[in-house]
């Protein structure tokens, strides 16, 4: 009974040893896709009130807790079912995405013509503070769902061979990795002003060190914010443009002299710029139509 236990013992070791393997290689293969998750939710998690900043990004990193747990099992039982599907679906994430980043990138330098007066800030209620904060929470939960699919999607890939215990546990990894790790830096992102504050503060006003990294890290932080505005939204483009190139065959065979990076980008530009037409083009339309 005991060689029996021990026996247990270096199947469980050898496995665990298997999986830390996999799971490295998986990490590497979905390292680019993160770095893409990082900068678009990051983007989506600032703008916020201070005291507001942590609350919004739990309420968003728990939102994509729920987006791997009902990932998880979808895309196994379609991938032994039928896994054409989870190609179908990861296209149409990928015209979400690149309809979103065509979009922001429109609306920069097209604003939207502001009919009323911008009301002073004294006179926006906790429930309009509310609205917006659902509403940017909500857009980043679905923004997360697609990138998250993809990631899930390649880190199958790298264990498509394993057994099914193995695939299992490594796309789980690197599943939770993809949570923790994206929403963790994006929380310490969002806190470098209040860490530069408390720093000047320690400083007590003169010129020491404290003082010079606190005014380091409050004024980067707006240029951060900027940064990750268009890197998000060059990010969307770029998954986007990536999920075509490498699932549709027609456009994985064009524009193929250009260098991968700029193929991706402008397949989600064009892709994303003709489902925003459409989209703008039905809208004005539609209120042509109701005016009459």
């Amino acid at each position: 009974m005991a060689s029996g236990i021990f026996a247990l013992f270096d199947d469980v070791a050898a496995l665990m040893d298997d999986v830390a393997a996999m799971s490295k290689i998986a990490a590497k293969k979905t390292a680019g896709i993160l770095g893409d998750d990082l900068a678009v939710n990051a983007e989506k998690a600032m703008g916020f009130v201070s005291d507001r900043e942590i609350p919004v990004i739990w309420a968003i990193t728990k939102g994509s807790f729920i987006n791997k747990f009902i990932i998880l099992p979808i895309v196994f039982i379609l991938n032994a079912l039928y896994p054409p599907a989870i190609i179908i679906i990861l296209v149409m994430g990928g015209l979400y995405l690149a309809y979103e980043g065509a979009e922001k990138i429109y609306e920069f330098f097209v604003p939207h013509k502001k009919e009323h007066k911008i009301e002073p800030i004294e006179e926006i209620t906790p429930a309009q503070v509310l609205v917006y904060e659902k509403t940017k929470i909500k857009s980043a939960i679905h923004t997360d769902f697609i990138l998250s699919l993809e990631i899930v999607i390649i880190a199958m890939g790298t264990v498509a061979t394993a057994t099914f215990t193995e695939q299992l546990i490594v796309v789980t990894i690197v599943a939770l990795i993809a949570t923790v790790g994206v929403y963790g830096i994006v929380a310490l992102m969002v806190r470098m002003d209040d860490a530069g504050y408390k720093l000047i503060k320690k400083g007590a006003g003169s010129k020491g060190i404290f003082t010079f990294f606190g005014n380091i890290l409050v004024d980067s932080l707006p240029i951060i914010i900027r940064g990750l505005s268009v890197i998000g939204t060059l990010a969307l483009l770029l998954v986007a443009g990536g999920i075509f190139a490498h699932h549709i065959d027609f456009l994985h065979h064009i524009l193929v002299s250009l260098p991968a990076i700029l193929k991706e980008f402008l397949i989600g530009l064009g892709v994303g710029s003709m489902i925003l037409l459409l989209i703008k083009g039905y809208k004005n339309s539609k209120k042509m139509l109701f005016s009459k």
